[in-house]
């Protein structure tokens, strides 16, 4: 009688393969298929007496499945996952289940999931965030589309889960692309806080000649105080490793030119399409492309000077207020992801509960961090929150830390050391408490040169006014 397992994983590299791993140590039994049957080895190598089994085809992989059938699918995005899906459906039937665990571009899964859905195929689309190490022993994961799908799968993805507090890092978020879209969001503020970090290490580096070792000393007390989190954590230990080639720290080794898979862009691009403002994520995707550029850098450092970067005050009052203006920064880039969520959940009809976002971010994922839990709070009391700098209590932290933000924005601008990141979360701290901005003079000017119109003060309506005949008069 042949084996009927619980759920098939398509796509062995690291990831793929830990996530078999954990769910089968959470008592699940897995078929496993890679076209490059060496991962398909190392995965039976590395099974043990797990209930696990390694297929040498696609056909062999569904035929070992118990009905409906659930695959999920772990491959790079974009023609990979069609590559995987175009092998797979001939060997399914109706009512059964794909599952893109993927970095999909939330359009790509809408489309997806329609074709599929005229195969009488249900399809999932989950974001599972945590790298390699998450996959292993429990990632944060954001599951969206039909939710009688997730029923099949949800103890399996609770089980699997990171969990904090006894509750799993994962929760059905809404029909349709909705996962993909969140963690495509959770990446775009992962982008933010990178940036941040970095700038906050070029201010002490460049600026206050602060060495490796002293470097891990700040971040490790960092992450022992309010800025808790696992990218200030990774940060602190990053200081201190050796390159075992040099001997030398190996982050004085690796090229300043940063590399990006897209999740951040796409960010960026439909919090535009949908007028929703996140200059921290923009900037912070902007300053990869930079950074990139780093032979045009290198010619023009030779051409263009500019202030020395050389800190003359009071150094240790300095890393209190970068620390104090990191952690407002951190608020208000969680804020412009947040309210993203909550424009798209309306415009797409996900129907987001962005309290339980901030839940399952709390544990697994790269953005996971105490402030999380003043974020549960702040959605729990007010679901409606148009914005966390409204809350009282994430806003008062943001206010009593205004001023840090604003030394060390003066402070970078003075050394000549880019602080984007950190300039343009004060900037979006002052313009959305700004009653009035100057937007009435790119109205008028939008409507002098375009006859684009504009709105009056006094009046409800659309007007134009003829300038030149004005000007004329």
């Amino acid at each position: 009688m042949r084996k009927e397992f619980d759920i098939g994983m398509v796509g062995l590299g690291v990831m793929g393969r830990n996530l078999v791993l954990n769910m089968a140590d959470h008592g699940y039994s897995i078929a496993g298929y890679d076209k490059d049957q060496g991962q398909v080895q190392a995965l039976r190598s590395e099974a043990g007496s797990r209930d696990i089994m390694g297929a040498e085809s696609m056909e062999e992989l569904v035929g070992a499945l118990r009905t409906p059938r659930a695959v999920m699918i772990l491959v790079p995005a974009g023609p990979p996952v069609d590559s995987v899906i175009a092998d797979l459906v001939p060997h399914l039937e109706e009512g059964d289940m794909i599952i893109d665990g993927g970095n999909s571009h939330f359009p790509d899964t809408d489309l997806r999931a329609e074709a599929m859905e005229k195969r009488g195929l249900k399809y999932l689309g989950v974001g599972i965030s945590g790298g390699e190490s998450g996959a292993r022993h429990g990632p944060s994961m954001m599951p969206g589309g039909p939710q009688e799908a997730y029923e099949r799968v949800r103890s399996i993805f609770e089980d699997t889960a990171a969990h904090v507090d006894g509750e799993p890092c994962v929760t059905y978020l809404g029909p349709g692309s909705a996962g993909h879209y969140v963690k495509m969001v959770h990446n775009g503020i992962e982008y933010g806080f990178m940036q941040l970090i970095a700038e906050t290490y070029d201010l002490m580096k460049r600026g206050l000649g602060l060495g490796d070792d002293k470097l891990h000393d700040v971040y490790t007390a960092w992450n022992e105080a309010e800025l808790e989190s696992y990218l200030v954590e990774i940060t602190s230990k990053i200081f201190v490793y050796e390159d075992e080639e040099t001997g030398r720290r190996l982050i004085d080794v690796i090229l300043d030119a940063a590399k990006q898979k897209g999740t951040g862009k796409w960010t960026s691009q439909d919090a535009m399409d949908l007028q929703a403002p996140v200059p921290t994520i923009d900037v912070a995707v902007t300053m990869r492309n930079l950074s990139a550029m780093d032979p045009e850098r290198e010619e023009a450092s030779k051409v263009i000077s500019g202030p020395e970067a050389q800190f003359t005050g009071d150094r240790e009052e300095f890393v209190e207020r970068l620390r104090r203006a990191l952690y407002a920064a951190m608020i208000m880039t969680y804020a412009q992801g947040m309210d993203q969520l909550q424009v798209a959940s309306e415009a797409y009809e996900y129907n987001l509960d962005l309290e339980a976002i901030a839940t399952i971010w709390r544990g697994g994922c790269i953005i996971r961090a105490a402030l999380l839990e003043k974020i549960c709070s702040a959605y729990g009391s007010r679901p409606d929150l148009p914005n966390l700098l409204v809350d009282p209590e994430l806003g008062a932290l943001v206010q009593a830390r205004q001023e840090d933000l604003r030394e060390v924005v003066r402070a970078a601008a003075d050394m000549g050391i880019p602080a984007p990141g950190l300039a343009v979360s004060l900037a979006y701290f002052d313009g959305y408490r700004s009653a009035w901005l100057p937007a009435n003079l790119i109205q008028a000017q939008r409507d002098y040169f375009g006859s684009h119109t504009y709105e009056r003060i006094d009046q409800k309506g659309q007007f134009h006014t003829k300038w030149q005949k004005a000007e004329g008069g």
